[in-house]
């Protein structure tokens, strides 16, 4: 019986490759159609798209810590996956549109954004977590009658 994916144990390293490669193919397909001549590109559309995948990882990373048998050691690798694509997708962000994150008008405060989002995305999930595994202990007897 094939495991669905959100019951698989997958390393957020492993989960954080797929959304560098999805948001390069984007750029990389918005750069063909800007050459050919089938769509002019926005400047800052690069920046829209690592924005957009870094926040996609961030639900997703969030949603798979929960099948995470240790959360301290999936914690410590999602922060070090997370700022690792954040600095890939800035960095392709960067190349493709020429312009730095300080240049990029918003969108320096959108990472700041999301950044804090994900922390906070992990933490909701580690706490409706902890709260189940409680429920699941504790014995539920029936409630005493008044008189």
């Amino acid at each position: 019986m094939a495991l669905s994916l959100f019951e698989r144990k997958v390393d957020p390293v492993r989960q954080a490759v797929p959304f560098f490669g999805a948001a390069l193919f984007i750029m990389l397909l918005t750069l063909l159609f800007d050459q050919t001549g089938w769509y002019e590109k926005d400047r800052l559309f690069p920046w829209s798209v690592a924005t957009a995948f870094l926040l996609l990882f961030a639900v997703f990373n969030s949603l798979m810590s929960l099948n995470a048998d240790s959360f301290m050691q999936y914690w410590g690798r999602s922060m070090y996956s997370f700022m690792g694509l954040a600095f890939a997708n800035g960095l392709i962000a960067w190349l493709f549109s020429g312009l730095t994150i300080g240049q990029a008008q918003s969108y320096r405060w959108i990472y700041i954004v999301v950044t804090i989002g994900f922390v906070v995305f992990l933490t909701m999930v580690n706490l409706m977590r902890k709260i189940i595994q409680f429920a699941e202990k504790e014995e539920w007897n029936q409630p005493r009658r008044r008189r």
